[in-house]
Parts: C-alpha cells; sequence; structure tokens
C-alpha cells in the first residue's frame, strides 16, 4: 500500500494542506488534484482588484509553477475524480485512470447555486463570481452604462455591484429577503452597507425576487420581477449562496450533512479520509457549522497537515472574515450565530462605527466598519474568552483598551 496523500481540490484548502505538510518537513509522496487549468490561487482578489485591473493573475497564484516539482507535490489539473472506491484506497478519474492513496484529502470547496434553465439561468450573459473563469467572463461584460442586475444582496451580490459601479455600470440590485444581509448580519450592518450603496447609485430592491429573466437570441435583455416591474439588462449577476462541494463523499457512503462532516481533528468517518474548507461540516461551540472562508479553509487545513505529520491538537476555529465596499471596510470577528441583542458603537473616526453581538448575554462577534481598533479589540476578546464591560461599549468616550485589561 502506497502512503501517498491525494488531495482532491487545489483551491486554498488543498494548497494550504500540502504546503504546511512540506513545511513540517513531511516527505510523504502528494498528489495535488484540481478541475480548473491554473495552479492554486487566491480567490477574494478575483472580484476586486483583478476584476478591476489592479492586479495581475500571477500576482494571485499562491506560488509558481516551479515550486510544485521542488517539493515533490505533484499536480494534475484541468481533471475530476468520478469516484472514491474506499474498500481499495484509490480513486477513479474521468479519463477511467486510478490513483492510490494511503490518506485522501477532500478540499472540493463549493459551487455558486445557479438559477434554473426554466427562468433564464442558461441564456448568455447570466454569471457567477467564484473562478478566474469566471472573473475574466465578467470583466469582458463591465463597461461603463451597461446595465447590471445583482440577483442576492449578500455579500457576494454586494461586493459585486460595488465593482460595477467603480466601473461605470448602472447596476440595480435585488434581495427577496426583507433586507440586505438578512442571513448574515445585523439590520444595523445592513442599514450602513444599504446607505453606501444607494450613495453610490445602486438601485437596491428589497422584498424583491426574480420571475424570470428575458432574452433575446439567446442573450439576456431583461428581467421580470416580483413587484410586477420588468427592466431592461445586459448582463446578469447571480450571488444566490453556494452549496458544498460534497457529491464525492456523499456517493461514496461517509457521512454527510449540509456539507461533509468532520471531527475537530478533520477526520471524516472513513479514518482514512480527512476534509477540510468550505465543503466541511465541522464542530464548533456545540453546533456543526459551515464556515465559509479563505481564513478557516487555510486554518482547518493546516491544522489536518499538522495531525497528519504526527500531531494531535484539536483545530479550535477563531472566525473572522472581511468585505470591501468603495471605501468601507467591513472586517469580522466571531460568528453571530444566535445572536439575539446587538450593541452600536460610533467609533473615534468619522464614519466608523462597530456593531456587537451578544446570544443570551454571552459576546458571540463584532462587525466593525472602518474601525480597526473595534475589529482587534473585539478578535482578541473573542480568541481570549473574555467578556466585553456592557459599560465601556455603550460609552463613544472609553478606550476599547479598558476591555482587554
Amino acid at each position: 500500500m502506497t502512503d501517498r496523500l491525494v488531495i482532491v481540490g487545489a483551491g486554498q484548502a488543498g494548497f494550504a494542506l500540502a504546503a504546511r505538510l512540506r513545511a513540517l518537513n513531511d516527505t510523504r509522496p502528494i498528489t495535488l488534484v484540481g478541475a480548473e487549468e491554473v495552479h492554486p490561487y487566491q480567490r477574494p482578489p478575483l472580484s476586486k482588484k483583478y476584476l478591476l485591473g489592479e492586479m495581475t493573475f500571477d500576482r494571485l497564484t499562491y506560488r509558481p509553477a516551479e515550486w510544485y516539482a521542488e517539493h515533490e507535490v505533484e499536480v494534475r489539473l484541468s481533471t475530476f475524480v468520478e469516484e472514491i472506491d474506499r474498500t481499495a484506497r484509490r480513486i477513479r478519474m474521468q479519463d477511467g485512470s486510478f490513483i492510490d492513496y494511503h490518506t485522501l484529502a477532500l478540499t472540493t470547496g463549493a459551487a455558486p447555486r445557479q438559477l434554473p434553465d426554466a427562468i433564464g439561468g442558461d441564456l448568455d450573459g447570466v454569471h457567477v463570481m467564484r473562478s478566474k473563469r469566471d472573473a475574466d467572463e465578467l470583466a469582458a461584460e463591465m463597461r461603463p452604462g451597461r446595465r447590471l442586475l445583482v440577483i442576492g444582496g449578500g455579500y457576494i451580490g454586494l461586493e459585486a455591484a460595488a465593482v460595477a459601479r467603480h466601473l461605470g455600470v448602472e447596476v440595480t440590485l435585488i434581495e427577496m429577503a426583507d433586507r440586505i444581509l438578512a442571513r448574515v448580519a445585523s439590520a444595523e450592518t445592513a442599514d450602513l452597507i444599504r446607505a453606501v450603496h444607494l450613495q453610490h447609485g445602486v438601485s437596491i430592491r428589497e422584498k424583491t425576487g426574480l420571475v424570470r429573466l428575458i432574452g433575446k437570441d439567446g442573450r439576456v435583455c431583461g428581467a421580470e420581477l416580483s413587484d410586477g416591474s420588468v427592466i431592461d439588462v445586459d448582463f446578469a449577476i447571480v450571488g444566490i449562496g453556494v452549496t458544498p462541494n460534497d457529491r464525492l463523499a456523499r456517493e461514496s457512503g461517509l457521512d454527510v450533512g449540509n456539507g461533509v462532516i468532520v471531527d475537530a481533528f478533520g477526520r471524516t468517518s472513513d479514518p482514512a479520509i480527512v476534509a477540510a474548507g468550505d465543503c466541511t461540516l465541522l464542530p464548533w461551540n456545540g453546533h456543526h457549522i459551515r464556515l465559509e472562508s479563505v481564513q478557516n479553509a487555510v486554518d482547518q487545513a493546516e491544522a489536518i497537515a499538522a495531525v497528519l505529520a504526527g500531531g494531535d491538537i484539536p483545530y479550535d476555529p477563531k472566525p473572522w472574515f472581511w468585505s470591501d465596499q468603495y471605501d468601507v471596510k467591513l472586517q469580522i470577528a466571531g460568528f453571530n450565530l444566535g445572536y439575539d441583542e446587538t450593541v452600536v458603537r460610533p467609533g473615534m473616526r468619522e464614519g466608523s462605527i462597530s456593531i456587537w453581538y451578544f446570544g443570551e448575554g454571552r459576546f458571540l462577534a463584532v462587525d466593525a466598519i472602518n474601525d480597526a481598533k473595534a475589529y482587534v479589540t473585539g478578535k482578541k476578546l473573542l480568541d481570549a474568552g473574555i467578556e466585553p464591560d456592557r459599560r465601556v461599549l455603550i460609552d463613544p468616550a472609553a478606550d476599547l483598551k479598558q476591555l482587554l485589561l
């Protein structure tokens, strides 16, 4: 039996796992399998600096191609895994060939939800934003004066709207929920972000869904909305969430929920298979959650690498996220799951503010808008398990440093 580690998925988690093992002087054979035609790269800048033309793709790649050969990491790109044979410990590739493994790592990520073909999802000019190819296709669409429909008021849709407005595109954003960011942020955070987009000329329609996209000669040209209106559209971006790429795990009989279920060491229900990143359901504070973030993909993969190299420390997620929109930098520390109270605190500089989340009286998370001090303080409190003094939080003149004393 080979001692080979096969990593399925050449994204952030897959690269981090391979790189960390080599940094730990682990010499086992590693094969990294990726569906895209390029080596692993950073995804967040794709929808921002790369799409704006401010960053070339070579600056997004984690390492040049030579690094993989130098570190004896075999890379197979532009290919898919069709099946896992857990009994024989091998995977079957799309071309019918097999790769044997001693340990298998699933770092397959997540895929954007698509619109059904029945309502126009198959029309040309309808895009998602996840990969380099997606960004390249969108870049060709983003021209001044064109009309964009953004479907979905989450961070993906809002960031796309911000880039489009920067490039002179006319933007209408629709959100079928009562407000934007309904699933992931407080009403206070949503109010602030909405106001920024309105100031930049985005037309935001909440409580408004898509009935259908209208096509002409196979390309989108309009949209019928649930409020009864029909608008002209030159292209559309679908930002209605993602689903975990857990097909291989599900079909091979691993325990799967809304993602591949793993323990604190990244192990699946098969001891020979680990998983990391957006495809996983991992334990956190008594729950099993999916953390869709670069930070978690990298941290979880590096924790698994340490275990594979002989360590025994469980992964304890410390969630943090960020979103850049126009001149607004939103930094999030913690995870606001189950919050029932928020405290809004003005920052020391104009335009800065923070929203502090509590659940059953316990501090859960902070949203810091142009307020790095609040973000850093909140993150330190969460990492140390310290409950902030409410008297300091509600006093805008009080120094946040007092919370750490």
